[in-house]
């Protein structure tokens, strides 16, 4: 009953957070001579609808795949293409992501499909880590906002296919089961009947992948919320200031790729603008953390996942990229 009564507040909060942005963004600036508007709420209001109209669509795809695997993907195909060795499962689903185009902000429904369809959580893991840093459209961005140079792409791609493995191996080791929270253990995994037409079962996509938008977006939105929030009310100018250091630039670019919660298709561009500012350890911190987890990839993987596993996720995949690239910093 806590449970149903606490996803309708997500619900209504929800709502409301995205009627009064739509409102301001609307008529904030023919009200504000009749009110008085703070503008840094008309700034957080636009920061949130544009992080907000930067992930939907993502999420629309995610869901979409999610559909698709639901309806079309049976757990005999997992049980045939997911190695029974753990390591090879590790490796595979590492590959599988790095191929694999999607989007930190669609990666989650996709993930949560793939792991009531059979996947082990520590494949799962590292599909999810790979999918939005390594894909073909990421390396290709990076390629160009670095002057059309390959090698910070290429140690784009290198290094965070390392972490990712290394991630992966660790939550196979320290965690067993699927690690839902109790509210996802009852989805229901079953399977619509292979006679049925191909009509009747493409419809049953879109109503999977109708209820699973509704079910992630209301996290992508108090996500979207969240990050716009800190982005406006802290500042962004001295957590560069702090960053006078190795370790301490190192930190800050990794904290500013998850504050801001950049999509993987366009923080390339972003890392650059640092790049006369900060070595280049510190700005593949930026761009391996923050496609791997960021602030709003954080509160949707809550919706799904026990708070336990994704802080220790959490911990696992700073710890690994910091040391990662401390270690490496010499030849970098």
């Amino acid at each position: 009953m806590i449970r149903i009564i606490r996803g309708y507040m997500i619900d209504i909060t929800g709502i409301i957070i995205i009627a009064l942005a739509l409102f301001l963004f609307s008529f904030g600036s023919s009200i504000k001579d009749t009110f008085v508007i703070p503008p840094s709420l008309l700034n957080l209001n636009t920061i949130f609808l544009s992080i907000l109209i930067e992930a939907l669509p993502f999420v629309l795809i995610g869901v979409l795949i999610a559909g698709v695997i639901q309806i079309f993907v049976t757990e005999e195909h997992i049980q045939r293409w997911i190695p029974k060795n753990k390591v090879m499962a590790v490796i595979m689903s590492c590959i599988v992501g790095a191929l694999f185009p999607a989007c930190e902000c669609g990666i989650v429904p996709i993930v949560r499909r793939l792991i009531i369809k059979g996947v082990p959580i520590h494949a799962a893991m590292g599909f999810m880590l790979t999918g939005p840093l390594i894909n073909p459209i990421v390396i290709a961005s990076t390629y160009m906002a670095f002057g059309n140079d390959f090698k910070i792409a290429g140690l784009r791609m290198g290094l965070g296919f390392l972490v990712a493995i290394m991630v992966a191996f660790a939550v196979s080791w320290i965690f067993k089961g699927n690690q839902f929270k109790a509210s996802n253990i009852s989805v229901s995994t079953h399977n619509h009947s292979k006679n049925q037409s191909l009509s009747k079962r493409f419809w049953s996509m879109l109503t999977h992948s109708i209820d699973e938008f509704f079910d992630m977006g209301k996290y992508l939105v108090m996500g979207a919320f969240l990050a716009a929030f800190v982005q406006t009310y802290f500042s962004a100018k001295s957590l560069l200031e702090a960053g006078n250091g190795p370790v301490s630039s190192l930190f800050v670019m990794m904290g500013l790729a998850y504050v801001l919660s950049l999509c993987s298709e366009a923080d390339a561009f972003i890392g650059a603008s640092f790049s006369s500012i900060f070595p280049v350890s510190s700005i593949l911190g930026f761009l391996i953390f923050g496609p791997m987890i960021d602030l709003k990839n954080t509160l949707l993987m809550l919706s799904v996942f026990r708070f336990k596993f994704v802080m220790v996720l959490l911990a696992l995949v700073v710890s690994m990229v910091f040391i990662t690239l401390m270690l490496l910093q010499s030849f970098l």
